[in-house]
């Protein structure tokens, strides 16, 4: 029997590539959700004896991908699993600029991968759970922009803003059901991923607060991919996860 089933999206790289390393352990079935699939990861599951599924969706497409999940969901027993996990990792950054300048293809892309994939995910997983008796739980992964403004990043935020509010009214609806899921909306720190590379490289007359982040990077505030997503599993562990809908892993240490 499979210990715990757990859902990633954005797992070829960066963070979201540390979570999926971290997950696969012995007996534990992994579903990779991402444009790329990794063949390190392929090799890593043969050798620790985990289940690992890796589908090549772009989440621009979200309404595919939640698709392929419910159908995946329903064909399987809940009697295969100890607990059932969806991480909606997966983010972009669109072109960094003011909105004023931005192009309405490239917004689009940012608000369909940010915010609207993880809201169709969450439909299609929590429906085809729905009558599961285990424990079920949900981590969006946020930003500290989803709760403070910022120039030339309007995309961004509004994208993470949404999630965060999304997560407050999911968990309102999962906890008038008998076994509703824990959810979190979790923001992850300051990270040294490539998303720290294009706002640091990023024109300064577009963005004014392109020196704050190369600072962090040359002062050594930036949290590794892997110490990250230990932070993240470690709060997903919590016996209180999901008692508030609306956290950041730093308020746990």
């Amino acid at each position: 029997m499979s210990q715990h089933l757990f859902i990633l999206t954005g797992g070829s790289r960066g963070m979201g590539l540390a979570i999926a390393e971290q997950l696969l352990q012995s007996g534990n079935t992994l579903i990779c959700i991402s444009r790329n699939t990794q063949r390190a990861l392929h090799d890593q599951a043969q050798k620790v004896g985990a289940h690992l599924e890796q589908w090549s969706h772009d989440l621009a497409d979200g309404a595919s991908a939640s698709i392929a999940l419910k159908n995946w969901l329903q064909v399987h027993a809940s009697d295969n699993f100890q607990s059932a996990t969806l991480i909606n990792n997966a983010g972009v950054i669109p072109a960094i600029a003011p909105l004023s300048q931005a192009d309405p293809h490239n917004l689009a892309m940012a608000l369909r991968v940010g915010l609207e994939a993880p809201m169709q995910l969450c439909a299609a997983f929590l429906g085809a759970t729905e009558n599961w008796p285990i424990p079920r739980k949900v981590v969006n992964i946020s930003s500290g922009l989803g709760r403070r403004a910022m120039a030339s990043q309007a995309a961004y935020c509004a994208a993470k803003a949404g999630m965060d509010h999304f997560t407050r009214c999911l968990a309102l609806d999962e906890a008038l059901k008998p076994n509703g899921a824990k959810v979190t909306s979790l923001a992850p720190g300051v990270i040294d991923t490539d998303m720290q590379i294009q706002l640091r490289g990023a024109p300064a007359d577009k963005f004014p607060d392109q020196n704050g982040f190369q600072q962090l990077k040359a002062t050594g505030m930036l949290t590794s991919p892997a110490d990250a997503a230990t932070r993240i599993l470690n709060y997903l562990a919590r016996p209180d996860f999901g008692s508030n809908p609306v956290s950041d892993v730093r308020d746990a240490q």
